[in-house]
């Protein structure tokens, strides 16, 4: 569906944007990539590897909706990849936060509507889920707005749906980078927030596939959920070394003791299919959808009532030598 098509990507210079784009300049021909970022040291970095002439580089902020408006100009695809992600950093400077992530948010939506844009996908976050801290509320409220866009588009307008998953195994700043650092120190002591904490283990390239399959299967509003393995952070120190050591620090603020991914709360509005979630629109549409069937024409079943998706309850865990196996991929 990209062949011969032209996707910008904002907040492209990160993890995510550079093997997304890998991925999409191995698997397809497309007229056009369009990185849209505001770090001009950043894209200067990137378009040292990026050499295919399909690249584009475009210096900009999705806080600047005019300059939005001009980079989207014959685009037909867009990936919303750019935010602002720290969480300490986000309670600090919290209105810099709602700047991107919120108003930034608005601000693709209605670029993409101006310029005819066929569908856009945006990356959201377990923190989104029962929020406590300002991130995750950022990002709660910025999934309304994707979700809702489909309404304002009107009925042969641009398509939007959002893709939510938990922490990216080796992305940057994440805990295995740490443990990673640490380890190659010579470090057999790694800090634990708390000995029960559980993550999901989603390898980026799992993550960007993902991506690629909501695009395909996308009719517009969904929260798209990816089913993936759980793994207690123990088990990812004990990974890490032989003789590691657990040094239990405690729960910082704003962090949870299981990622959470569908609320009890969404559970009437959720459909499982083999190997997603959907969470389906809690508000009318302008016109009927049946998310039960997919574009792909998969299709999902209703969860029960009071249903949970957090990393805690997963009936999928993996052992301390499957980490290992995953972690020489991702490291």
């Amino acid at each position: 569906m990209f062949n011969g098509k032209s996707i910008l990507v904002t907040g492209g210079t990160g993890s995510f944007g550079k093997q997304f784009i890998r991925s999409l300049l191995e698997n397809y021909t497309p007229a056009r990539v369009i990185v849209f970022s505001r770090d001009e040291l950043k894209q200067y970095e990137m378009a040292q590897d990026f050499t295919h002439s399909a690249m584009r580089f475009f210096i900009g902020d999705v806080r600047d909706k005019d300059r939005l408006i001009t980079a989207l100009v014959d685009v037909d695809y867009v990936v919303h990849a750019a935010a602002l992600k720290h969480v300490p950093a986000a309670e600090y400077n919290p209105m810099e936060c709602i700047k991107t992530n919120i108003l930034g948010g608005q601000n693709v939506i209605e670029a993409a509507i101006q310029q005819k844009i066929k569908q856009v996908v945006a990356l959201s976050t377990d923190k989104a889920a029962n929020p406590i801290n300002l991130y995750g509320a950022s990002k709660l409220a910025s999934d309304k707005l994707f979700v809702a866009a489909n309404n304002m588009a009107g009925k042969n307008g641009s398509r939007f749906s959002v893709v939510r998953y938990g922490n990216v195994a080796g992305s940057r700043g994440s805990v295995l980078q740490l443990f990673s650092k640490l380890a190659q120190k010579g470090e057999n002591s790694f800090p634990i927030t708390d000995i029960r904490m559980t993550r999901f283990w989603l390898p980026l390239s799992q993550g960007v596939d993902f991506v690629f399959k909501a695009f395909q299967r996308m009719q517009g509003g969904e929260i798209f959920v990816p089913k993936i393995p759980s793994i207690f952070m123990t088990d990812l120190a004990k990974s890490m070394t032989d003789s590691a050591e657990i040094d239990i620090i405690g729960i910082r603020p704003g962090e949870k003791l299981h990622e959470l991914m569908v609320t009890e709360e969404d559970s009437r509005q959720t459909l499982e299919f083999h190997d997603h979630f959907v969470i389906t629109p809690a508000i009318k549409f302008f016109e009927s959808v049946n998310y039960k069937q997919n574009k792909l024409h998969e299709t999902g079943q209703a969860v029960a009532e009071e249903f949970e998706y957090h990393s805690g309850n997963n009936p999928e865990f993996l052992t301390v030598e499957e980490i290992k196996k995953l972690n020489k991929q991702i490291l």
